[in-house]
């Protein structure tokens, strides 16, 4: 296969540096309020990105749906038939301890997941995936240039979403040298696409639920009051 199935842009307009989204609507917030000169150049199936210049840095920010499987897609195509270099995957967390609140960062060290994506796609049976120490750190030293606090540890990618599940069973069944403090759906996958084709990738996270606060941020906060986090990101991938 030679030509990418799902993302419509032409090869040109897509940089070698991406922020990832899960949001289709976050992506159109981030190029509408961040990018200068910013073009949508991909919509199929609503799934949206934009190619503009942050700090006069070329740069795509795409959205990759929710699950494994539909970030599976997407970093899969931008990475084999667009030769895209470096993704920070931006998006939303559940947290699991109480030092960490709402709406602080996280940032994935490693991810663990009970899934099967890994012997799917490659027949690996492969349940930890980690991200670049090159793009983390580099996070790590803007969140530091910018003032930003940041939680850095082990994170569990799931099938299901959190909220609606007894997540301490799932932690429970972690192998015992991950300490999860937070759980998503999406950052294994990109991170084992990345090792297998040889990019880099990082996942900074927003964290919007805990159990031990009454706080949830709402959807409208979820798409657009993220925006330390979108900064972090840019002010990262562009060095």
């Amino acid at each position: 296969m030679s030509k990418a199935i799902h993302i419509n842009a032409d090869l040109d307009d897509v940089s070698e540096i991406v922020l990832m989204p899960g949001d289709p609507l976050r992506a159109k917030y981030i190029a509408e309020n961040f990018l200068e000169n910013a073009k949508e150049i991909c919509n199929l199936r609503n799934m949206l990105g934009f190619t503009g210049y942050y700090h006069g840095v070329r740069l795509s920010v795409i959205a990759h749906g929710m699950g494994m499987p539909s970030i599976g897609i997407y970093a899969y195509e931008l990475f084999k038939f667009y030769n895209v270099q470096k993704v920070i995957r931006i998006g939303t967390c559940g947290v699991t301890k109480p030092e960490i609140k709402i709406p602080d960062l996280v940032l994935a060290k490693r991810s663990y997941t009970e899934s099967n994506f890994a012997l799917s796609f490659n027949s690996e049976d492969v349940h930890i995936a980690y991200p670049s120490n090159n793009l983390n750190n580099q996070i790590l030293a803007t969140a530091k240039e910018l003032n930003y606090s940041i939680h850095v540890g082990d994170v569990v990618t799931m099938d299901v979403f959190g909220p609606y599940v007894d997540v301490d069973k799932i932690y429970a069944r972690s192998p015992k040298e991950i300490d999860v403090i937070a759980e998503e759906m999406e950052s294994f996958a990109l991170f084992y696409l990345a090792n297998y084709f040889q990019r880099e990738a990082s996942c900074i996270l927003t964290a919007v639920d805990s159990k031990y606060s009454s706080t949830v941020l709402s959807s409208e906060m979820r798409e657009k009051g993220l925006n330390d986090m979108i900064k972090l990101a840019l002010e990262t991938i562009i060095k």
